[in-house]
């Protein structure tokens, strides 16, 4: 069979089953791969280079680097910080989405929204505002600023990567930022000013264990921010949403205390919170429990690595030694290896945490070494491993400059972003930031099958002389539309085909298409490029994209709303992208 045949055929299969998802996209990649090898439309050798290609590389390390902002809570500091200082609901709000915004231009777009997700969902609380209003701005914060610079997205990286085979320099690191930027500001003023007119009223639908109450009892250190703040002051519940149940000054041991109290060193709090608040809270407030302080003194003498202690949610079984003693009757940090640091039960704990007696269906928030929480026995069950949830933030400034540095030396030119990013990736699994294997579990592998599978078709579908077939029948059709016709039909080709299709797919196959249908009309495809960049970078329309997955459950959002709000979202980025690009990317070379 003809060659050019074959890979049309497969170019077609290839889109259904994208589009379908009848198989995993990275499946459907593979399977491409396979049969191109299997008629010879490629070699081994150059099948087999793309899985070691610097795109591929890079965009790994990348990943590993996003996850150890995230370990060491750099992301979640930011978003923190925000929140305290802001004056009002509404300017916060429009101050986490420009945070948001701004930082994915230099992290992944799903891991943004999953960062600030929980802290969105406490400021709806607390302005007493529907989640559903604030949620899906926050995916589409973050999928704006991903088009800023090469490292937003895999796309852009993709698409960088992928020009050198056509002859093309690669994108510059900022170089999307001239359309990126305008862009960014412009689909924020729209979610800021248009979008809240559009949006849903529904109340929030969270997993009911992320929100299980616990309570925990917290000392004061020394140099807690807390020292010398009155309750009113400290924003405990306002700002980090917990619970003061009591304060226990010395041997006085207060309920319900009064917000005018003044907190010193070594006062303990008896908190109520979620797991994640209560984690969050301690990190950056400055207070510690007894039992972590304990197990901190007893690992210090050990050989246990950061990366070797766990937290986990662990629920109390019928038949536990442990029912009816208090946790120092049972000796557990003793008999277990960890550290009890909060107790959930249905009833609140009306007794300190050392003098309660366990029950049947408590759950303990536990943090020991990973050899023991795996074998605790027939007393306990392990429901939940939360360590990947809580970040360790000792290395937060290490793990803030080793990312800068990357990007700053990538952008500068001083080396190649793939040799940069990988010396910090080196970096970061020496100096202990993140273990290997932590860094190796952030990698998307899916996303690097497709890619490196899709490069290689890219290279079959132009020598086979498919590429040109089909750039002379479309060619023919959009001559008469003129530069700017054109370049508004690969934009909104490219935004349908990211609907079915990932976006970093959906870029590899208009590529070739648009660099080629610009060479034989005789303009630069510099600008077409740009344009189906953007467009496979943003996906407005449905709750496909990851980012706006992850929103989807928590603000009961239904598919439509994402049509009635993303449609103009993307109406709005098309005609400034249509307007901007030629600008600064002009049609004629």
């Amino acid at each position: 069979m003809d060659p050019v045949t074959v890979v049309l055929i497969l170019f077609v299969a290839a889109l259904v089953l994208f589009a379908t998802e009848w198989l995993r996209v990275d499946v459907t990649a593979l399977l491409l791969l396979s049969a191109l090898l299997l008629f010879g439309l490629t070699t081994p050798k150059d099948a087999f280079a793309n899985f070691g290609s610097d795109t591929v590389l890079t965009i790994a390390s990348l990943f590993i680097l996003t996850r150890a902002l995230l370990r060491t809570g750099v992301i979640e500091d930011m978003g923190n910080a925000l929140a305290r200082r802001a004056r009002n609901a509404g300017g916060m709000a429009r101050g986490l989405l420009s945070v948001v915004a701004g930082l994915s231009a230099f992290t992944s777009n799903t891991a943004t929204t999953a960062v600030f997700l929980p802290l969105v969902v406490g400021l709806s609380r607390r302005a007493q505002l529907p989640p559903s209003r604030l949620l899906m701005p926050l995916a589409y914060a973050s999928i704006l600023g991903g088009t800023i610079t090469v490292i937003g997205t895999t796309t852009n990286l993709v698409v960088s990567g992928a020009l050198p085979r056509y002859h093309i320099r690669p994108l510059g690191f900022f170089e999307l930022a001239w359309v990126g930027l305008p862009v960014a500001l412009i689909g924020l003023a729209y979610l800021f000013f248009v979008a809240p007119r559009l949006l849903p009223e529904r109340e929030a639908e969270l997993a009911e264990g992320s929100q299980r109450p616990y309570l925990a009892e917290l000392t004061v250190q020394p140099e807690s921010v807390l020292a010398g703040q009155t309750l009113r002051d400290s924003g405990l519940g306002r700002d980090h949403g917990l619970t003061v149940v009591a304060i226990r000054q010395g041997e006085q041991l207060l309920h319900g205390p009064d917000a005018g109290r003044q907190l010193h060193s070594g006062d303990v709090l008896v908190l109520e919170g979620s797991s994640e608040r209560l984690l969050a809270g301690k990190d950056t407030l400055g207070l510690v429990s007894k039992p972590e302080q304990k197990l901190r003194q007893v690992l210090s003498g050990t050989s246990e690595r950061p990366g070797d202690v766990r937290l986990v949610e662990a629920v109390v079984l019928p038949r536990s030694r442990l029912l009816g003693r208090t946790l120092r009757e049972s000796r557990f940090r003793e008999r277990y290896g960890a550290s009890v640091l909060a107790l959930h039960r249905r009833n609140r704990v009306s007794e300190r945490l050392a003098r309660t007696r366990v029950q049947v269906g408590d759950v303990l928030l536990l943090q020991g070494p990973a050899d023991r929480l795996s074998s605790l026995g027939e007393d306990l069950t392990v429901l939940d491993d939360l360590t990947e949830r809580h970040p360790d933030r000792r290395k937060a400034r290490l793990a803030l400059l080793l990312f800068l540095g990357a990007v700053v030396i990538g952008a500068s030119g001083l080396l190649p972003l793939g040799v940069s990013v990988l010396v910090a990736v080196a970096l970061t699994f020496a100096f202990q930031v993140l273990t290997p294997e932590e860094g190796y579990q952030a990698i998307e592998w899916p996303v690097l099958v497709l890619v490196a599978c899709m490069l290689t078709f890219g290279g079959a579908f132009e020598a086979s002389g498919a590429a040109k077939v089909i750039i002379g029948v479309v060619a023919g059709v959009v001559k008469p539309l003129g530069a700017y016709g054109l370049l508004t039909a690969l934009f909104v080709v490219t935004v349908a085909l990211t609907q079915p299709m990932s976006n970093q797919a959906a870029a590899l196959v208009m590529l070739p298409l648009a660099i080629g249908i610009s060479a034989q009309l005789g303009y630069d495809p510099r600008p077409f490029i740009i344009g189906i960049t953007v467009a496979a970078s943003n996906s407005f329309i449905t709750p496909l994209e990851p980012s706006c997955m992850l929103v989807f459950g928590p603000g009961r959002y239904r598919f439509f709303d994402f049509v009635r709000v993303g449609s103009g979202l993307t109406l709005v980025t098309l005609a400034a992208s249509v307007m901007i690009i030629p600008l600064v990317w002009p049609f004629q070379p």
